[in-house]
C-alpha cells in the first residue's frame, strides 16, 4: 500500500501533480460547501412537487398548490383596472369646472394627463405643446375653434377633416394655383395681412388699401370682417403674433397660393370620455400657465 505524500507546511495530502515546483494539495471540499449543496437539492425537489415544473405528454405538472403565474397577473390587472375606473369615472360625468374643484380628482389627472398627451399628441404639438408648423401651439390663447372644455372634447371627439361622420371640417382655398388671384395680387394681401399683426414695412403708396380690398373680396367670407377668425369655421385670427404654418413671406405666398388643410384624427375610438377630459384639463392648465 502506497503512502501519499503530505505537505509539511499543511499537512494536507497532495495529488502528485507538480507544475514549476508548486505541489497541488488535495483539500476536502469546505462543509459548508456541501450543506448549501444538499439544501438547495432538498428545495429543488420540494418546488418540484409544490410548484409547477415538469412537463408532461399533453400538459404539466401543476403542482400541489395549483399556482398559476397567468391567473395571478389576471387578478392583479383586474384589480388595477378596478380601482382605475374608481377615479376615472367621475371624469365622464363631471364638467372641467367641477372636476377642478375635487383635489382629489385632479391629483389622478395631473399624473396621469402628460403622459396620454405624450402618447397620443406630443408626436404633432411637441411635448412642449407649442406645436410646429402645421400644428398649433396649445399654450398660447389662439384657438382654431374655440379654448372652453366643450369645444375642446368635441374637436378631440371627432377631429378635423378626419373620417368621422362628425368631424369638422376646415380648409382655405389654392387662391393662386386656382387662378381665383394673381401673383402680385397674392403678394399685396400678404403685406396688408403682415401688417395687421403689427408688422410694419416700406410699402408704396396705397398698397395697404388695395389689399385691404383684396382681403374684403376674397379673405373676409372665413376669417372675418375685421380679420379676426371665425372659430365656427376653424379660420384663424390674423392680427394676432400667432401663426399655424407661418408669418414669414414666403411661407403667407404659400399658404394663399396654393390652399392648406389641416387634419386631427378623431379620438372618440381610441379614447375614452374620461381620457378626453384629462386632456381638455391638462391642456388648458397649460395655457393658463402660458408656457409648456
Amino acid at each position: 500500500m502506497s503512502v501519499k505524500k503530505r505537505d509539511p507546511l499543511t499537512g494536507h495530502e497532495t495529488t502528485g501533480h507538480e507544475w514549476d515546483g508548486i505541489t497541488e494539495l488535495n483539500t476536502r471540499v469546505p462543509r459548508i460547501v456541501w450543506f448549501f449543496v444538499a439544501v438547495t437539492h432538498i428545495w429543488a425537489l420540494v418546488y418540484w412537487v409544490l410548484m409547477p415544473s415538469w412537463p408532461l405528454i399533453n400538459t404539466y405538472w401543476k403542482g400541489l398548490l395549483n399556482y398559476d403565474q397567468a391567473i395571478v397577473v389576471e387578478d392583479k390587472v383586474a384589480k388595477a383596472y378596478r380601482t382605475l375606473d374608481e377615479w376615472r369615472a367621475p371624469l365622464s360625468e363631471l364638467s372641467a369646472e367641477e372636476i377642478r374643484e375635487i383635489p382629489e380628482l385632479m391629483a389622478h389627472v395631473d399624473r396621469t394627463a402628460p403622459t396620454l398627451f405624450g402618447d397620443n399628441c406630443a408626436a404633432c404639438h411637441g411635448t412642449d405643446l407649442a406645436g410646429a408648423p402645421g400644428y398649433p401651439s396649445l399654450v398660447d390663447d389662439a384657438w382654431l375653434w374655440g379654448g372652453d372644455s366643450e369645444t375642446i372634447m368635441e374637436t378631440l371627439r371627432v377631429g378635423i377633416n378626419a373620417p368621422h361622420p362628425e368631424t369638422r371640417y376646415a380648409q382655405m382655398l389654392a387662391f393662386g394655383r386656382d387662378g381665383l388671384l394673381s401673383r402680385p395680387q397674392i403678394r399685396t394681401v400678404v403685406d396688408y395681412v403682415q401688417s395687421l399683426s403689427g408688422i410694419e414695412r416700406d410699402l408704396p403708396a396705397g398698397r395697404l388699401e388695395e389689399g385691404a380690398t383684396i382681403f374684403a373680396e376674397n379673405c373676409a367670407s372665413c376669417h372675418g370682417e375685421n380679420a379676426l377668425g371665425i372659430q365656427d369655421m376653424g379660420a384663424p385670427n390674423l392680427t394676432d403674433e400667432a401663426w399655424v404654418y407661418g408669418g414669414d413671406d414666403a411661407t403667407m405666398f404659400k399658404t394663399i397660393h396654393d390652399g392648406r388643410q389641416g387634419w386631427m384624427p378623431a379620438w372618440e375610438n381610441r379614447l375614452t370620455d374620461a381620457d378626453r377630459m384629462m386632456l381638455t384639463l391638462y391642456i388648458q392648465s397649460r395655457g393658463a400657465e402660458g408656457q409648456p
